[in-house]
């Protein structure tokens, strides 16, 4: 029997790519804010579904690189702000570790999910922003463990502790924006997986984590040193946890980088995503 025509209907929606630079709509990603949230518990789960320990990975690798760094430092003499080293090193980490992490899951995200792109539609933009929200939970876990450190060298909490959420945010903004880059560059050219953990190890050693930007004696030297975002975010950091020193200049221009970065890896995302069907 020969099937009859269908009468496609006024709610009938068609797809086409659109070609060329595309705004941000965020309109769209709000109504697919529950797809982000599937997501984001989905990864949680897998990230932590038949391991051992569990949840303790979130605190076996900060206090690991911190037994590294403090043995460095000891060696070395390297200045930490007149900080226990561990409690210093420690407390650098945490941002860094979410930074990191989030950035890597994001870069990788597209290619991980590449079976949802190819056959659902919704903003792709949600798989990397639901990627990176698994960073925050290991993130939290580590924070408990900041505080007993605090409360074991007897370090008084000021009230610019009030201030964590910001640089928390503005970690999470560095790694949404690197990792977006990363992320569509990652579809087009697979060698970029190979490319993410040499950057981190790289980048890790240009952030101000194993020694202090005090150590930087020119002014002018320390602001170009806020030109690496996560400078800014993990001195920030420091400093509404253990009360100095203030991030001065150099968060100001760290700012300015993340929101740079941001812009032009949203704006890059979009322009290409209408091509991650096919090349997934």
């Amino acid at each position: 029997m020969a099937e009859s025509p269908v009468q496609l209907d006024d709610h009938t929606t068609v797809i086409e790519p659109r070609s060329g630079w595309q705004p941000i709509d965020l309109r769209e990603l709000w109504r697919y804010r529950e797809l982000l949230v599937i997501l984001a518990l989905r990864d949680i789960r897998v990230r932590y579904k038949q391991t051992a320990l569990g949840a303790t990975w979130a605190i076996i690798q900060p206090l690991m690189t911190m037994a590294v760094f403090t043995i460095i430092q000891q060696m070395g003499n390297l200045p930490t702000d007149d900080l226990a080293k561990p409690l210093f090193n420690f407390c650098g980490l945490l941002p860094w570790q979410l930074f990191s992490g989030s950035m890597a899951s994001a870069g990788n995200s597209i290619i991980s999910n590449q079976n949802l792109v190819t056959k659902v539609y919704f903003p792709r933009l949600v798989i990397p922003i639901s990627s990176i929200i698994t960073g925050l939970v290991d993130f939290a876990i580590a924070f408990v463990v900041l505080l007993g450190m605090m409360a074991w060298y007897r370090t008084p909490i000021g009230p610019q502790i009030l201030l964590v959420p910001v640089f928390v945010a503005m970690a999470f903004m560095a790694a949404l924006a690197v990792g977006l880059w990363l992320a569509a560059l990652n579809v087009e050219y697979r060698d970029v997986r190979y490319v993410i953990p040499f950057l981190t190890q790289f980048w890790l050693f240009c952030t101000p984590i194993l020694y202090s930007s005090t150590g930087v004696q020119s002014p002018w030297k320390r602001v170009l040193l806020g030109i690496n975002p996560m400078s800014g975010v993990v001195e920030g950091f420091r400093w509404c946890m253990l009360g100095k020193p203030t991030p001065g200049p150099m968060l100001a221009v760290s700012i300015v980088t993340i929101a740079i970065v941001l812009i032009g890896g949203l704006f890059y995302f979009r322009r290409i995503e209408k091509n991650f069907a096919d090349m997934v």
